[in-house]
C-alpha cells in the first residue's frame, strides 16, 4: 500500500492530476473497467441538481434503511471528515476500508492520472460492490453528464432543483445547465425531475434520450396540509405524511421526487408507506438549517448560490425572531456573490465577512465590494470565519439569531470549533 494513513491518501490525491476539475468519463473509465465494477449487482440511484441533492439522498437512504434494504450512499463534500462521503447502512465508513480501496484503485489505475474527486467515487464504487447492498444512492458531484458517478448506468435516474452555478464548467442558464443535468437519463429507464419548472431543455433531452421522464406537476405532485402533507401520482395517493425532519420549504418537493423515485424501483425494491413515513420522520443532514445549541440562536446553511439563498431567506422569513439578525458569511470566489448577497440582505440586520483561505476561496474584500456594490450594511471584516463567528457571538444579544452561511467551506469551520457540533432544527 502506497499509504498507511487516509490523510496520507488525500493529500497526494490532491496533487495528483494537473487540474482539480476536470470533466470526463474517458480516465476514470479506463479505472473502472479495470476494476470490473462496471455493471454492479445493486440497483444504482443517480441524484443530480443545483439544490437539495443532499437532502433527496439522505431521504432516498432513510427511507430504504427504514424499508430493510443494505442501502449504500455517496455524497461530496464532506463538513468535517472525508468518510462522511461514503456511508454503508447509515454509517461513515472507517479509514482502513477507504484506504484499502484506495490501494485497489492506485493499483488498477497504472498510469492513468486522476482527480481528488475521481479517487474518492472510485473507492466509493469499490466500497460498494463488496458490501453485497441492495441499492447504492450516488450524488452527483458536479454537472452529470462529464461527472464520474455517470460512470454506472442509473436504474433511476432523479433531478432536484435546477439554477445557475459552477457557470465556468457548466454554462450560463438554466436550458444550458439542465442538459448537463440531465445526462445521468439511460434510454428505457426512468428518470424524475422535481424541480417544479424544468427547463425544455431538460425535457427534451429526455425525450431524444428516450427516457421515462415523470415531472413534478406534471406526472405527480404533493400538497400542504395542515398536520403534514400528501403525495399523488398515477399509483395512488399517499396522504398523511409527516412533514420531513429536514426543515425548510423546498423539502416537500424534494421528498415528493423521492417517493416517485422509489416508486419507479417498486418491482425490485419496493417500499411501503410505514417505511416512508419513518424514513421521513428520521432523516437527518448536517449544514442545511442547522442550529447550534446555546444563546444566541446560530444557524447553519450552506446556501451558497441564489436559488439556494433565497430559499434560506424565505425560511428565515417563516422563522421571525425577536432581536436582530446577525449574518456571517463566507463565499468562494466563482459563486454569484453580489446576487446572493442582495437576496440575503432584506433577512440581515448587520454583516460579519469573512475570508475563505481554501481553494477557490474570496477574501473579504471581495465581499466588501459586493456588498458596497448593492447598497448592503453595516459590515466587518475578518480573516476566517471563527474570527466573524466570535465577533457575532460578542455582539449578539440573548434574543438576536446568527447565520452562518455562503459555502460548505463556511459551515465546516463553525462546526469545527469548540462546542461546534449541532443538531438539526
Amino acid at each position: 500500500m502506497r499509504f498507511e494513513t487516509l490523510d496520507q491518501w488525500l493529500a497526494w490525491q490532491e496533487t495528483l492530476h494537473p487540474s482539480a476539475i476536470d470533466l470526463g468519463l474517458e480516465r476514470p473509465g479506463r479505472v473502472l473497467q479495470a476494476l470490473g465494477l462496471a455493471t454492479p449487482s445493486h440497483r444504482v440511484i443517480t441524484v443530480a441538481g443545483t439544490n437539495g441533492k443532499g437532502s433527496s439522498v439522505a431521504m432516498l437512504e432513510s427511507i430504504l434503511l427504514a424499508a430493510g434494504y443494505r442501502v449504500g450512499s455517496y455524497t461530496s463534500p464532506h463538513l468535517l471528515r472525508y468518510n462522511e462521503r461514503i456511508r454503508l447502512n447509515g454509517a461513515a465508513v472507517e479509514d482502513a476500508r477507504i484506504c484499502a480501496a484506495f490501494a485497489r484503485i492506485d493499483a488498477a489505475r497504472g498510469d492513468t492520472s486522476l482527480t481528488y474527486f475521481e479517487f474518492g467515487t472510485l473507492a466509493a464504487l469499490q466500497i460498494f460492490a463488496e458490501a453485497d447492498l441492495d441499492v447504492a444512492v450516488l450524488e452527483v458531484g458536479l454537472g452529470g453528464r462529464l461527472d464520474a458517478v455517470n460512470l454506472l448506468d442509473a436504474d433511476v435516474a432523479l433531478i432536484t432543483a435546477i439554477d445557475v452555478d459552477h457557470a465556468a464548467w457548466l454554462g450560463d442558464s438554466r436550458e444550458v445547465i439542465a442538459v448537463e443535468k440531465a445526462g445521468i437519463m439511460r434510454p428505457q429507464r426512468p428518470a424524475v425531475c422535481s424541480d417544479p419548472q424544468p427547463p425544455q431543455s431538460l425535457i427534451e433531452h429526455a425525450h431524444t434520450r428516450q427516457a421515462v421522464l415523470y415531472c413534478l406537476g406534471n406526472n405527480f405532485d404533493y400538497r400542504s396540509q395542515q398536520d403534514g402533507w400528501a403525495y399523488e401520482d398515477e399509483q395512488g395517493p399517499l396522504p398523511g405524511l409527516p412533514r420531513p425532519a429536514l426543515v425548510g420549504q423546498m423539502q416537500l418537493q424534494n421528498a415528493a421526487g423521492v417517493i416517485r423515485a422509489l416508486r419507479c424501483l417498486g418491482d425490485t425494491l419496493p417500499v411501503n408507506t410505514q417505511a416512508i413515513r419513518q424514513g421521513l420522520l428520521s432523516v437527518s443532514l448536517p449544514g442545511r438549517l442547522q442550529r447550534l445549541p446555546g444563546i444566541p440562536e446560530v444557524i447553519l446553511d450552506v446556501a451558497h448560490n441564489p436559488q439556494s439563498a433565497q430559499a434560506l431567506a424565505d425560511n428565515l422569513a417563516a422563522m421571525p425572531c425577536a432581536g436582530r439578525s446577525l449574518a456571517v458569511v463566507g463565499m468562494l470566489a466563482d459563486k454569484d456573490i453580489a446576487s446572493v448577497l442582495r437576496i440575503m440582505a432584506p433577512a440581515i440586520d448587520d454583516w460579519f465577512l469573512a475570508g475563505l483561505d481554501v481553494w477557490r476561496g474570496a477574501d473579504c474584500d471581495t465581499l466588501v465590494a459586493a456588498l458596497e456594490g448593492e447598497g448592503i450594511g453595516p459590515y466587518r471584516c475578518h480573516l476566517s470565519v471563527t474570527e466573524a463567528l466570535a465577533t457575532a457571538r460578542e455582539q449578539a444579544g440573548e434574543q438576536d439569531r446568527i447565520i452562518v452561511f455562503g459555502s460548505f467551506h463556511t459551515v465546516a469551520e463553525a462546526l469545527a470549533e469548540p462546542g461546534g457540533h449541532g443538531h438539526a432544527l
